[in-house]
This record gives structure tokens, C-alpha cells and sequence, in this order.
């Protein structure tokens, strides 16, 4: 299933006020605003940054510069927080500040809206070489089960099916999302190339890997 079936399935945006967490390029804030949310996407990268203020725009979204343990919000201004692919992305010692913040901007009754990737599966094993998230993610769902001021209210896994055109599509994007990456596939390409290929299900549009997923969704107590 994809992720953008599953947001869809478990949100109801339209007329909600959104922060997108982590939003990277936007592209998950262009999905929610299409539903009739208004987003306030915040992201510490600034090349991501940069990408999503430079993709053509669907509504009204709007993106800053931010980090999820001091968001730029309001307390109980927001409806639903997301977390897509973004908490293990946050330093371990400051995850459960993060989740502490997402009920601070909530409205109450507001929703945690928390997507993750399990450490398993082709996908992870072929960036495992490059950058290993096992630990980080495991820190991510212990700071969920024990977010203060947050009540979980249901837990969903699945696969999410993840393509490239390329190696090099992989490369770049890897490369983006960790700077430190970008020296760690200049001296071992051909390395990481061999695991790409050994992982990925070819077909005529690139390369296919399943990524097992888990999504959270909690309720502002």
C-alpha cells in the first residue's frame, strides 16, 4: 500500500489545520492540501527547503524553516501534526520533545498523525550500508508508546512499495537527505551499487523495494 493511500484513509483533512513535520520537499503538504487542509510545512534542511518553495504550488501551503522540538506554532493551533518519515530523523534524546510539542500545538482532541519505516525489509537493507537507522528508529517508537499528553488510539503496519529509475536516483537521493552520505558513496560506489542491484526487483521503469511501514495515530488527551 502507499503511504499517500494510507494518510488518506486514516485523516480527514479537508477544512483541518496541518503542520507536516519534517516535510522535506513538500510533496507529502501538497497531497493534504489537495484534501482541503491548510499546511504549514517546517523543515531544518535547507536544500529540501528550497525544493518544496520552488514546486509549483496546489493551494495555500506554506513552508518555514523549523526543527519539531521548538515548532513555530501556537498552542492548540493546529488540528493534526504529521510526522512522515521524520521522527527517527530527530535526535533520540530529543523525540519525546518533539511528541511533547505536537500536543502543545494541538487543539484539543487534535490528531499525531506519526508514519515510520521499520529497520527491515530490501529497502532498509540496501541503505543499511550507507546509513544505518536501526537504532534511531527503535528510539522513535519508544518515544510514541511514551509521549506525554498524547493517547494512542490505533497502530497500523504495512508495505509501502518504493521505486528508483536508477542507482543514481537512490545516490542522489540518499545523498540529500544526509550530507554525510554524499563521502561515503564517493569511496564506496561500487559497494553500495552491488547491494542496490542485489536488493532491488528490476523492471522496465528502475528498480522496486518493499518498505515495511508503521503508522501511530494518537489523540490530545
Amino acid at each position: 500500500r502507499s503511504n499517500s493511500d494510507v494518510i488518506l484513509e486514516l485523516l480527514d483533512l479537508k477544512g483541518k489545520r496541518v503542520l507536516d513535520v519534517g516535510c522535506g520537499d513538500g510533496s507529502m503538504a501538497r497531497l493534504m492540501t489537495r484534501q482541503g487542509a491548510t499546511v504549514f510545512g517546517i523543515e531544518s534542511s535547507v536544500k529540501q527547503l528550497e525544493r518544496a518553495h520552488a514546486a509549483e504550488r496546489v493551494g495555500n501551503e506554506t513552508y518555514a524553516e523549523g526543527v519539531a522540538e521548538e515548532m513555530p506554532a501556537d498552542d492548540g493551533s493546529m488540528d493534526v501534526v504529521v510526522f512522515f518519515n521524520s521522527l527517527h530523523h530527530v535526535l533520540p534524546e530529543n523525540q519525546a520533545k518533539a511528541l511533547a510539542e505536537a500536543a502543545r500545538v494541538l487543539a484539543p482532541d487534535g490528531t499525531a498523525y506519526v508514519c515510520e519505516p521499520l529497520a527491515e525489509g530490501p529497502h532498509f537493507e540496501t541503505q543499511r550500508p550507507v546509513h544505518d537507522e536501526a537504532a534511531v528508529r527503535a528510539a522513535a517508537l519508544k518515544a510514541i508508546k511514551g509521549a506525554e499528553g498524547l493517547v494512542e488510539e490505533r497502530e497500523l503496519t504495512y508495505v509501502h512499495p518504493v521505486r528508483y529509475p536508477s542507482y543514481e536516483a537512490f545516490r542522489e537521493q540518499m545523498s540529500n537527505t544526509n550530507s554525510q552520505c554524499r563521502a561515503l558513496f564517493e569511496g564506496r560506489d561500487d559497494e553500495f551499487r552491488a547491494v542496490f542491484e542485489r536488493h532491488g526487483e528490476k523492471d522496465e521503469d528502475g528498480y522496486l523495494f518493499d518498505q515495511p511501514m508503521r503508522v501511530n495515530v494518537l489523540r490530545k488527551g
